[in-house]
């Protein structure tokens, strides 16, 4: 895959390590020619410096050949534009872009991108622990609206249904550990105490199922 990052800081450095290692051909483009310090000594990719709104250096960094666009500045408006003329003018289908101020996040999401908010993500995920760090988190989709939360059931809650721990409308079962071995049980399946539960919900629906395991 040929993919271009717009954008040397610590996020895109790393992603642009990470592509190169697997295989990709990685284009990394910055305004400052210092950013590419950032970079891994190792790094084999192409580096453009030049200023990122420029088409002109768009086109030397082989934007009208790449396969997919992730746009990692500082600058939300930054990231908003370059996707736009990546997708506009280049008809690329596959842009991710970094969402820095939460504020921005609706732009971006306006534009049907795909966006990765670290500064919401991040809030979130602190939110989750202060709540009740038994209930964990162990996959984030999108930027966290829906994940998967793991958790163990508690010696009270054995003998009695998925069903009736679980809060109804709010959580859905994704599967039960029990003894090392998975299975999709449903709402029937009685539970035993220590068996895994993963379930995937909302941060409030991981709230309420919370706020049921600890009832007596």
């Amino acid at each position: 895959m040929n993919v271009i990052v717009v954008g040397c800081g610590r996020v895109g450095a790393d992603l642009a390590y990470r592509l190169y290692k697997r295989g990709h051909q990685v284009t990394v483009l910055d305004t400052l020619a210092s950013a590419f310090n950032n970079l891994e000594p190792d790094f084999r990719g192409r580096t453009v410096e030049g200023e990122v709104l420029n088409q002109d250096v768009l086109r030397r960094a082989g934007i009208a050949h790449a396969d997919a666009v992730a746009t990692v500045t500082n600058s939300d408006a930054i990231n908003a534009v370059v996707a736009h003329i990546a997708h506009v003018v280049y008809h690329i289908r596959t842009i991710v872009v970094r969402n820095y101020d939460p504020h921005w996040r609706r732009v971006h999401e306006a534009f049907g991108r795909q966006v990765v908010s670290s500064a919401s993500w991040g809030a979130q995920r602190m939110e989750e622990l202060i709540y009740d760090p038994n209930v964990y988190r162990v996959f984030s989709a999108g930027n966290g609206e829906v994940e998967i939360y793991e958790f163990a059931v508690p010696e009270p809650w054995a003998g009695r249904t998925l069903g009736e721990l679980l809060p109804p409308d709010q959580c859905a079962v994704v599967a039960l550990t029990r003894a090392g071995r998975a299975t999709l049980p449903d709402r029937d399946t009685r539970l035993e105490a220590g068996d895994l539960i993963d379930i995937s919900a909302t941060l409030e629906g991981a709230d309420a199922l919370r706020k049921q395991l600890a009832k007596p």
